[in-house]
């Protein structure tokens, strides 16, 4: 098995062609001074070592699991059967497939008590997952929250600045 560094996000995709989505992902929680771990793994091809990921996450200093796959976009769900950590769900368009549709369906109907919290199919997802990542990690840490709210103060002054160019 693969040893984990001590990291509190594990960002895990099914394929490395899920790579360049999901670089926005990783580069977002960079931004707030997280270095996640990195994985790819398969739910379905490696299915032994999804499982062990998820069964040693917590053991390895993980606290929030993002997942991303396209297609039938199982992997989330395969990691939220083996772990109690938060499992964020970051659907990915396939080739070939449905748009993302498919893996959108894939991630959010999850059976009652199994969740995964699931985000906007491609990139848009991919960063959201990192910042809701932060905002649960940020529930017990000062620093996060500090870097949180400056985020969210910077993403106000862009929108204000925008605004105010369309008048000038």
């Amino acid at each position: 098995m693969v040893s984990e560094k001590t990291t509190p996000v594990a960002v895990v995709m099914g394929s490395d062609s899920d790579l360049n989505v999901m670089e926005s992902c990783v580069e977002q929680l960079r931004q707030f001074g997280i270095e996640p771990t990195v994985r790819i793994i398969s739910a379905h091809r490696t299915p032994q070592v999804a499982c062990e990921f998820a069964e040693n996450a917590e053991a390895n200093g993980i606290k929030v699991l993002i997942a991303a796959a396209g297609m039938a976009a199982h992997l989330a769900g395969a990691l939220a059967a083996r772990t109690s950590l938060p499992i964020i769900g970051v659907p990915l368009v396939g080739e070939p497939g449905l748009g993302g549709m498919d893996a959108l369906l894939s991630t959010v109907q999850m059976p009652p008590g199994v969740p995964v919290a699931t985000v906007a199919v491609g990139k848009a997802g991919a960063k959201n997952a990192a910042i809701l990542a932060v905002q649960i990690l940020a529930l017990q840490d000062a620093d996060l929250r500090r870097k949180l709210a400056e985020f969210r103060s910077k993403q106000e002054q862009m929108v204000r600045q925008k605004d105010a160019s369309l008048s000038a």
